[in-house]
């Protein structure tokens, strides 16, 4: 399961409504996600979770079937699918290192609606082995190339409220990275969120690019730890936005690579799997 993008420009007034649950957004709002997707060519997301999804059941043996929490196929178009293969067991895999539930939660509620047989559900992997292992080899292959003054870890914000409802996103995006540091050198590290919402209410902090400018560092690498695939806000968010900031700003900006189908990610996708598979045998 992923979050889902729109298909081409005509798709993004129902899939921004679809976020909303079911209002639709401003005249201005809708214009700007349009000049966003424009500006990357519209986003791989789907294609890329299709593949992601082909790569893991061909890892493993098994039949794997794609839902988006969004768009099409939604996540009970893929338990209706599973239903029609005849499966009966299903493990709920959301692409999405860290729980929260605000985020994963909804793909969770949205799955046990959908699905009448055995369900395992994934509640995110931030401090699996195979995962920790991963972003090591992402972060060590950008490091080779160069050696920055600071490294910025990431992931998408959310309002600020969880935290007072007891919800340990901002602590598991913080063991992750902990886990990361364990096992390599890294740099001097800070931890910052992106792709925070207008929506009238705070939002977890500090935002990336406030903090990068706070550091005072010249060059800066970005590892977007709470991400796993290009999408918007990878390609948008980091790759235009805050490199258009840095320019501005006289700061080398650059970041990790996306674990898209990397066979590190889809063995670590496979051993999360197989680890739950065990669980309920």
């Amino acid at each position: 399961m992923a979050y889902g993008s729109p298909s081409g420009d005509d798709g993004i007034d129902d899939y921004y409504t679809h976020i909303r649950g079911g209002r639709r957004p401003s005249p201005e709002a809708l214009d700007e996600l349009k000049s966003r997707y424009r500006s990357i060519g519209g986003s791989p997301l789907t294609s890329i979770t299709r593949a992601q999804a082909a790569a893991i059941g061909e890892r493993l043996g098994l039949p794997v079937f794609v839902g988006m929490k969004h768009a099409s196929p939604f996540i009970a178009d893929g338990a209706a699918e599973a239903s029609g293969a005849g499966v009966d067991r299903l493990i709920g895999l959301p692409l999405a290192p860290h729980f929260a539930e605000m985020s994963l939660g909804g793909y969770e509620r949205s799955l046990q609606q959908a699905w009448r047989g055995e369900l395992t559900f994934v509640r995110g992997f931030h401090d699996h082995p195979a995962f920790i292992h991963a972003v090591q080899r992402l972060l060590s292959e950008s490091l080779e190339e160069s050696w920055p003054e600071r490294l910025f870890f990431t992931a998408h914000s959310l309002p600020a409220r969880i935290v007072a409802e007891g919800d340990g996103y901002q602590d598991r995006l913080l063991e992750s990275c902990r886990l990361v540091e364990e096992g390599m050198k890294l740099p001097a590290w800070e931890f910052a969120f992106q792709s925070a919402s207008t929506t009238g209410e705070p939002w977890l902090g500090p935002d990336l690019l406030t903090a990068v400018e706070l550091s005072g560092a010249r060059d800066v690498l970005v590892c977007p730890i709470g991400f796993v695939a290009d999408h918007l806000e990878i390609l948008y968010d980091l790759d235009v936005e805050a490199q258009a900031f840095s320019r501005e700003r006289d700061i080398n900006l650059r970041r990790t690579a996306s674990f898209n189908t990397r066979p590190d990610f889809i063995e670590a996708m496979a051993q999360i799997v197989s680890d739950a598979i065990e669980r309920r045998a």
